[in-house]
């Protein structure tokens, strides 16, 4: 036992002293990547306000919004699904299983198909859909008190429920579809300071909460009863949860759509490395999250040149596949 506690204590001294070199080794792949490509040196320029007219262009009107929203949106996501991971004692849970992504979708379908004058609002919307979808689930799971397991039940009907109604709406309204399915893909297409400034109070209030959650999660991984034998309202504590994962969720999908496996496959990986504490496990998910979004948005616009992939496509083609591995790697699949 104490030579797994060395273990971890040592991997997270060392993913803290690379977690900055590495965001900003990210950041900077993502602002030179592309169909035009800019040198590292090049970069430093522009930042500091050297740079020719081109290179200044690119990097602060296209790439540089793009790739600190992919920072803040995969943060949210990943700190969410540890949240929720932690709060129904689930390793399965994540941003969809309360129904936010659902919630979130319809909501931006409602915008763009059935109210197209009002598209300006599209973030608001869906970040409006996605806190009511997960008010809903709250209200729908409690009797005389709530559970993980009514919370999981009440929001996979609910998913469900949404998912038909976003589907009927695009049935009866296929001429005005194609503007939906980059959104449903989950993408930071078209992304700009707007977008980053609409994301930016959410996101900052969200993530600055999170290490306060970070003793109620490990308490309430102990089980109800446990939790309350040591002075821990469960109840309180578990909406409280719920709501900052409704937050951080609901401000991520708001602007980049329905992006899958960020919030499920982060948090997997950090509990493999460093364990279970969430005093450890949130701020290193944080980390992993905004790496692998911005990794993966990157990607998915520069390498399959002249076409430009939704990043929620990669994400879930490679998401999948090794999520399915840390899974039998936990021995969760037998």
């Amino acid at each position: 036992m104490s030579m797994t506690v060395s273990v971890r204590s040592r991997r997270r001294w060392i993913l803290g002293i690379l977690a900055l070199p590495a965001l900003a080794a990210v950041s900077a792949y993502g602002m030179g990547s592309g169909a035009v490509a800019v040198a590292l040196p090049d970069i430093w320029q522009v930042l500091l306000g050297r740079g020719d007219e081109i290179d200044t262009s690119i990097v602060m009107n296209l790439r540089l919004p793009r790739v600190l929203l992919g920072l803040l949106v995969g943060a949210c996501l990943a700190a969410s699904g540890a949240l929720l991971q932690g709060v129904m004692r689930n390793p399965l849970a994540d941003p969809g299983i309360i129904g936010v992504s659902a919630g979130g979708g319809l909501a931006a379908v409602i915008a763009l198909v059935l109210l197209p004058q009002f598209v300006y609002l599209l973030p608001a919307f869906a970040f409006a859909g996605a806190l009511l979808a997960a008010l809903i689930i709250y209200t729908l799971a409690w009797d005389r008190g709530s559970s993980p397991v009514k919370i999981v039940l009440a929001g996979i009907a609910v998913n469900a429920l949404l998912g038909a109604v976003m589907n009927g709406i695009m049935v009866l309204h296929s001429d005005r579809v194609q503007s939906v399915i980059p959104w449903l893909s989950g993408a930071l297409s078209g992304r700009s300071w707007q977008h980053l400034l609409f994301l930016l109070p959410y996101a900052v209030v969200g993530l600055m909460l999170t290490p306060l959650a970070a003793r109620s999660a490990n308490l309430l991984q102990l089980g109800d009863q446990t939790a309350q034998a040591l002075g821990q309202r469960v109840e309180r504590h578990r909406f409280l949860i719920l709501g900052l994962a409704s937050l951080l969720a609901g401000a991520a999908v708001s602007v980049a759509g329905l992006v899958g496996f960020v919030g499920l496959l982060v948090p997997h990986a950090m509990r493999l490395l460093i364990g279970e504490d969430y005093r450890y496990l949130l701020p290193f998910s944080i980390a992993g999250g905004a790496m692998l979004m911005v990794l993966g948005d990157t990607v998915a616009r520069s390498w399959f040149d002249p076409i430009e992939l939704p990043a929620g496509i990669l994400m879930a083609c490679i998401g999948a596949p090794v999520f399915l591995l840390l899974l039998k790697k936990r021995k969760l699949i037998r």
